[in-house]
């Protein structure tokens, strides 16, 4: 998700079709972060300038900037890599892996999640199951027919330094914590937990003292991101509402299990307050971001499709209007997360995977 436990929703088999079908879209000719081939831009992805494909097989996702737009870290499970599941990988923001092999900053052990930086530019945090067991926890994807997502209560929420050693751990409680960010401001930590008994939204210094709890609505509260301002949070939730919603939704909560089938948009200031539903669109809408100017949300959506997939990017405004789509794919793009500078956009797609289910990090070149 975006930010989650390292999942995202299952893709179908085969991939978009071949970019090579598709025109080009300008070019960024001497920069570094210039595109290896514009002809991976579909027709009517305007925003995109010029874009490149980082990652070459396996799971990759949520890409996250370092303040200062130089590095990434990003989470993936590639084989190849030598992870069984999802670890931490750090890369600099103009890097390709293709037969290369990014840095692990993370332990190795458990499974990882929601990787970002911290302001100092030097250390990360991350979500880790490691201390409850090194091995990778099981997955299950689904339930009575139905897709979930695994929500361990062996996650905690770790810092480390790009060398991969821990320094600090900053959630000690029962159950889930994880889906991490930072305030661009670099003062405060939303993450989600369930130390309530729902999965709900706190913040918290970036020691992980003054924690507080700003979100109290049954459902599934997270992937939470801080406006560029630092004063408002976006995030996804899902709403049960129905006896029978709410009874499933319970069920499946008591397994560490949850159904991210039916999710909203919500946005609300930093302390929790004047909290709102931003999207009323159907089936999944997910992983945003807040736009550089802070009026607008880039997120991953499916509400267009009846059958799951298409997952496409679109912007909206956080009044609720000016919905727009982004991407052009018939498959997966998603992570949508801009450089803190506003020039460049990293995310997840399903394009240019040869008909495989893999799912590559991409840079983007925005435009508005």
């Amino acid at each position: 998700m975006a930010c989650k436990d390292g999942k995202k929703p299952e893709p179908g088999a085969g991939g978009a079709s071949d970019p090579a079908d598709n025109p080009a879209a300008g070019s960024a000719a001497g920069s570094p972060m210039a595109a290896s081939s514009d002809t991976l831009i579909y027709p009517g992805e305007t925003h995109f300038k010029s874009i490149r494909q980082v990652t070459f097989g396996g799971d990759n996702a949520e890409a996250y900037w370092s303040f200062d737009n130089r590095q990434l870290i990003f989470q993936s499970n590639y084989e190849k890599w030598g992870v069984e599941c999802d670890q931490m990988f750090l890369m600099d923001a103009g890097e390709t892996f293709n037969g290369s092999v990014p840095p692990m900053v993370s332990t190795g052990m458990g499974r990882t999640t929601c990787g970002y930086f911290m302001p100092d530019n030097e250390h990360i945090l991350y979500g880790s199951t490691h201390l409850r067991d090194p091995e990778c926890p099981e997955v299950p994807l689904r339930e009575n027919g139905k897709y979930v997502w695994p929500v361990y209560d062996s996650f905690d929420i770790f810092v480390a330094d790009l060398q991969g050693n821990i320094v600090d751990q900053l959630t000690d409680e029962p159950g889930y914590d994880a889906e991490a960010t930072v305030s661009p401001q670099g003062d405060r930590i939303v993450f989600t937990s369930d130390r309530s008994g729902d999965l709900e939204l706190y913040t918290m210094n970036l020691d992980g003292s003054d924690v507080r709890q700003i979100t109290d609505e049954l459902g599934y509260d997270g992937g939470a991101f801080f406006s560029p301002d630092g004063t408002q949070i976006i995030f996804r939730a899902s709403r049960p509402e129905t006896e029978a919603e709410i009874a499933e939704y319970k069920d499946l909560l008591s397994r560490g299990l949850v159904q991210p089938t039916e999710m909203e948009l919500f946005i609300c200031n930093a302390d929790g307050s004047d909290l709102r539903q931003l999207t009323f669109l159907g089936n999944a809408n997910w992983s945003p971001f807040f736009h550089p100017d802070g009026d607008k949300i880039l997120f991953s959506s499916n509400f267009e499709s009846e059958g799951g997939f298409p997952f496409n990017l679109y912007l909206i405004g956080t009044d609720g209007t000016g919905l727009e789509r982004v991407t052009h794919g018939q498959t997966f793009d998603a992570f949508p997360v801009f450089s803190p500078d506003g020039k460049y956009l990293a995310f997840s797609s399903n394009r240019n995977n040869g008909g495989t289910r893999d799912t590559n990090l991409f840079i983007a070149e925005w435009q508005d």
